[in-house]
């Protein structure tokens, strides 16, 4: 039996992207580069080469059980953490890891959300294992960082001790959430930091430790051994999640343990979180910097525009500059591509507005 374990974390509303994702069908599901698959069903993919199907799981909103189900039919239903409410992401983990030390204690485990772009595939693949071998033989949390390219300040960023490497892996000095754009130009000149990509790896006995040291009410919950993989745990996971707070690993784990290390890496990472961030990955920008992701477009006196339309859709784009267009069924964006992060309270305002069959 493999001791390698894959959880995918898929399930968010991705609200940043409506109207195109929406709460029956947010973005892990949809496949925003017409190759045929998902965001989900990508992720799926990368890891399959080298972790055995069923050792991976994906946990999610029970809303989405037979969604995953058609795009992975690889999938068993038990391979499904399905959880009844949102409650972020260290309660997903405690229930994950508690479900797997049940299969296998000594397990070392990916945790991986859905929604990433990996560009170089090849070289992913190697430094997984890699942070895997390391898992099995140090007691650590190891997080993936991502050498950073510019000043973003839609990341989280990790600074990392110098000097205190053992190969690609850092020992973690601090962790911060996103910054302005002055501190993201410090840090880039630093050499001393790398983007959260949000990826872990870590063995069931050490973040078991971890949860015990720092979250141990949270871990008790979920430690119930005789209730994984029997007709009452979901039930259970039902009743247990009710008690649940909300609450990140980054902040209950990461942010306190002494153990966290850092693997430095650099496999073309991209957090596709925004439309903008679509419009930065997108290689068919015309003379005017216009994208058309989906459906097509005539740009006349318009530049720096990202345009999404319904296949089959023809959209005429005019006199205006560095818009998001999204054209869905129900609903039509339009709003400058330097406010998209207002799009959130824009869907709470649909939805108080009109209701949820907007959202």
């Amino acid at each position: 039996m493999s001791n390698n374990f894959l959880v995918i974390m898929a399930g968010g509303a991705g609200t940043r992207f409506w109207p195109c994702s929406r709460s029956e069908f947010p973005k892990q599901f949809i496949d925003f580069f017409g190759v045929g698959r998902s965001l989900l069903q990508q992720t799926f993919d990368r890891f399959k080469s080298f972790i055995p199907v069923e050792n991976i799981f994906i946990a999610s909103n029970k809303q989405y059980r037979d969604l995953i189900l058609e795009q992975l039919p690889e999938l068993k239903p038990s391979q499904l953490l399905l959880e009844p409410a949102r409650r972020n992401t260290a309660p997903c983990i405690a229930y994950a890891m508690n479900k797997i030390k049940s299969i296998n204690p000594d397990a070392n485990v990916v945790i991986s959300p859905s929604d990433h772009l990996i560009l170089k595939e090849d070289v992913f693949k190697q430094t997984i294992l890699s942070g895997l071998n390391f898992s099995a033989s140090h007691d650590s949390l190891l997080t993936m960082g991502i050498k950073p390219s510019r000043p973003e300040t839609g990341y989280g960023y990790i600074q990392v001790e110098a000097d205190s490497n053992e190969g690609d892996v850092y020992k973690v000095k601090t962790f911060t959430e996103k910054p302005n754009i002055e501190l993201a130009k410090i840090f880039l000149d630093s050499g001393d930091f790398l983007w959260n990509s949000g990826m872990f790896i870590w063995s069931v006995k050490s973040i078991e430790k971890a949860f015990k040291s720092y979250e141990a009410e949270l871990w008790a919950k979920f430690d119930v051994q005789g209730k994984y993989n029997t007709e009452s745990e979901q039930e259970f996971i039902d009743s247990m999640y009710r008690t649940c707070k909300n609450l990140s690993i980054d902040y209950a784990i990461m942010e306190k343990a002494s153990n966290v290390n850092v693997i430095a890496a650099d496999f073309g990472w991209s957090d596709l979180g925004t439309w903008g961030s679509l419009y930065d990955l997108a290689d068919n920008k015309d003379e005017n910097q216009n994208a058309t992701l989906k459906g097509q477009a005539i740009y006349h006196d318009a530049k720096g525009n990202v345009v999404s339309t319904k296949n089959g859709k023809v959209a005429v784009i005019q006199g205006v500059d560095d818009l998001i267009i999204v054209d869905d069924e129900k609903s039509l964006l339009i709003c400058k591509r330097e406010e998209e992060q207002h799009i959130r309270d824009w869907v709470s305002e649909v939805k108080d507005t009109f209701g949820e069959n907007y959202i």
